[in-house]
């Protein structure tokens, strides 16, 4: 009976019994927030060695080194990538303050491990075709060596290769990726009262945080998800503090870590319409 009394702290649900405590004329000291340096430091580390970090080892070891019916380094490193995303956001979603349904974190979880692997899928075939002559700004249909293609038929069988990793893929991976982040982020508020400050820790890691929400943003792929999760974590930071909630540590730190990278994509855009 013990496991179904113990429940997790959720800082809102405290801020809230602070605020009702207040009202009945009774002061009470909640515990402050902690920063999740751990949770963020391994997100950190994951992202530049096994995301951000393929293209150069790719520049150091060459597809070409490898044998073509042998994975490269880079895709050793996506294998990688492929188990550690969803373990990351087990973990994420393990510490946010609201309960999620079993069924629906087993069905993210495996979502963004299939989402990535058909994307580790063709990105290794893709390496390959370049090898031999394919080009990326290209179609499918478009490119030469397609065209020298027997039987024609094989053409629309590399076009739902590239379906399943530019649409079906990607939105398996991505979308419970940032409503991870979103149920995170909803979680770190505190009262007024207890307003925080981010630790030393968090400032060392705002930099490479924010580079690498810039380097999803760059990818192009990632921008719509990204821009309508920004928004929905500001809306929610005006509707907290309206119930006199403000961001703790962890909170403050992914809002910081995320302003840059749209304010950024915004300029780009501008300097090219100049």
């Amino acid at each position: 009976m013990q496991s179904f009394t113990r429940k997790r702290k959720n800082p809102t649900l405290l801020a809230a019994t602070l605020m009702g405590s207040r009202a009945s004329g009774s002061e009470e000291v909640l515990p402050r927030p902690r920063f999740q340096l751990d949770l963020w430091l391994g997100f950190i580390l994951h992202s530049w060695i096994l995301d951000v970090g393929r293209p150069f080892v790719t520049l150091v070891l060459p597809a070409d080194l490898f044998p073509l019916n042998r994975p490269s380094a880079a895709e050793y490193l996506h294998f990688l990538f492929n188990i550690c995303t969803p373990l990351i956001l087990l973990k994420m979603i393990e510490r946010t303050p609201r309960s999620l349904p079993p069924l629906a974190v087993h069905l993210g979880v495996i979502a963004v491990a299939m989402g990535t692997s058909l994307h580790l899928v063709t990105d290794a075939i893709t390496r390959r075709l370049v090898l031999i002559g394919y080009q990326l700004h290209l179609s499918v249909r478009e490119n030469p060596i397609m065209e020298e293609l027997r039987p024609p038929a094989l053409i629309d069988a590399f076009e739902l290769l590239c379906f399943f990793d530019d649409t079906i893929g990607h939105l398996m991976w991505c979308v419970p990726f940032f409503l991870a982040l979103f149920l995170f982020f909803s979680g770190c508020f505190h009262h007024r009262t207890q307003e925080d400050k981010m630790p030393p820790a968090a400032w060392m890691l705002l930099l490479p945080s924010a580079a690498y929400y810039w380097f999803l943003m760059a990818e192009g792929q990632t921008v719509i998800l990204f821009i309508f999760t920004f928004f929905a974590m500001t809306a929610t930071v005006m509707h907290q503090r309206r119930r006199g909630l403000v961001p703790d540590a962890n909170g403050l730190f992914m809002l910081y870590s995320s302003a840059p990278a749209p304010v950024l994509g915004f300029l780009s855009v501008e300097q090219r319409r100049f």
